[in-house]
């Protein structure tokens, strides 16, 4: 595809800020998501942080070669969990996932170095396009879930009894649900669809450059409308945005990084808590390998160069697994590359590598400043997404780009894309224990077997 900027390129100073406070906002839902989900006392601005700090580490490795974001990881939430609820203290849960962490980061230097002795050929052969192509394709079809179920969601919460029947008894269950009304939270959410989508193909100059910024800024407004009026007259169905949050903020706070609780934890720690981080971590960390391919052959099309030759798969793998650590040194969260990050570059034609670093700064400076990320926490998830429609819609039909010059008329490569669609979309997971492969991990590597069977004999 046609760049507007290269990756060595530098847009002046004041249009790299908008480009990369764009980048922040196209991240940040999901970057955060993660400590929230773990909970535990995790910080969302700690997270944050750390995956700032993660993404530097990333791009110095990759000679500021590779221009995506790093944030927090998904495919650890399982290991994260076994690493609390295996500890003796909620402190040596810290240490835990710092621990996990650690190892999960010596796999991608491992292999790394094996890469490195043996060059990244032998990948092309066992993930040709074939393979690649829908799999990158089921990276973004796997998040579509997320995005529609995030289109008629709000802040503003509301509590709801639900009675759930155990053993013959009525047990009643407390839920915290959206009150505002999905069809209010819809036409938020299309608001800033259809803003992103006419500003990217009718947008001239810098509004072509920044529709997802213009499409948060109109699905905020409508949202902040349908709340005030909502407020006034005491309709929770229209209040969609939680302003309450603001009161609670504090101008400036110290993030409450991970290494400080660890520090308390680090004597309860022995061998048998050790034995369980590495089995929880280590076999997530190859399952991820598969998918950071997946990501840079995706990256790479997008920025019409092949990242796993230059700078190489070694420094990626290096980038993201020392990347990773000392993400979660400051934050708990293991990082890796984002779609959400590629498929900004991808709709806005921005691959400057200079955005993506100043993305970084500006993460961890925001996460010192409480106003900001408060704001921030305020966007209502039907507007997110509104924007997810688009950068996973993204991934999904990149993914299909690659496969438009294999013939598919040819049964050996039908059954390939067949196998990897329909895993992936069906949502295929495995699970051992805590650790536990992915669709896009499973749909991977049966279509590496069923490609590796089919294969045309010499």
């Amino acid at each position: 595809m046609k760049l507007i900027y290269d990756i060595h390129d530098r847009p002046s100073f004041g249009k790299t800020l908008v480009f990369a406070f764009q980048q922040l906002l196209a991240i940040l839902a999901a970057t955060i998501a993660v400590p929230t989900i773990i909970g535990n006392g995790m910080s969302q601005s700690a997270a944050l942080f750390g995956a700032g700090v993660g993404s530097i580490v990333y791009l110095l490795f990759t000679k500021l070669r590779s221009p995506v974001f790093l944030g927090s990881s998904f495919a650890f939430i399982g290991s994260m969990f076994a690493a609390f609820g295996g500890a003796a203290s909620a402190e040596a849960g810290f240490a835990g996932i710092i621990l996990g962490a650690v190892f999960a980061g010596l796999v991608y230097v491992v292999i790394a170095v094996v890469v490195k002795a043996a060059g990244v050929k032998w990948i092309d052969k066992l993930m040709p396009a074939v393979v690649i192509g829908p799999t990158v394709s089921i990276i973004g079809l796997s998040l579509a879930g997320n995005a529609i179920g995030d289109l008629t969601t709000g802040k503003v919460m509301k509590d709801v009894t639900v009675q759930i029947i155990e053993n013959g008894q009525i047990v009643d269950q407390v839920n915290q649900v959206s009150a505002a009304s999905p069809y209010v939270c819809l036409i938020c959410g299309l608001v800033t669809l259809f803003t992103v989508m006419l500003c990217s193909v009718y947008g001239r100059k810098m509004a072509k450059l920044i529709p997802f910024i213009l499409g948060i800024l109109a699905g905020y407004i409508v949202a902040a409308i349908f709340t005030v009026i909502g407020r006034s007259t005491g309709n929770l169905e229209l209040q969609v945005i939680d302003f309450t949050v603001f009161r609670k903020m504090q101008i400036f706070a110290v993030p409450d990084f991970t290494f400080v609780k660890a520090a308390k934890g680090l004597s309860a720690i022995d061998g048998k808590y050790i034995a369980t981080v590495a089995v929880a971590y280590i076999p997530v960390a190859f399952v991820v390998f598969a998918e950071h391919i997946a990501d840079h052959k995706n990256l790479s099309s997008v920025i019409n160069r092949d990242l796993l030759e230059n700078p190489g798969l070694h420094r990626t793998l290096l980038g993201d697994g020392i990347g990773s650590i000392a993400g979660a040194f400051f934050g708990g969260c293991p990082n890796t590359t984002y779609g959400e990050s590629v498929g900004c570059v991808a709709i806005t034609g921005n691959a400057s590598v200079v955005t993506i670093l100043t993305t970084a700064v500006m993460a961890i400076v925001i996460s010192f400043f409480g106003p900001f990320v408060t704001f921030l926490s305020t966007i209502p998830n039907c507007v997110m997404g509104g924007v997810c429609i688009t950068l996973y819609g993204f991934i999904a039909v990149s993914g299909l780009k690659m496969i438009q010059k294999v013939d598919l008329g040819d049964n050996r490569n039908l059954f390939t894309v067949a196998v990897i669609l329909i895993c992936g979309i069906g949502g295929l997971v495995v699970s051992f224990g805590s650790v536990t492969i992915t669709s896009v991990a499973c749909a991977l590597i049966l279509g590496i077997i069923a490609n590796a069977m089919l294969a045309k004999k010499n």
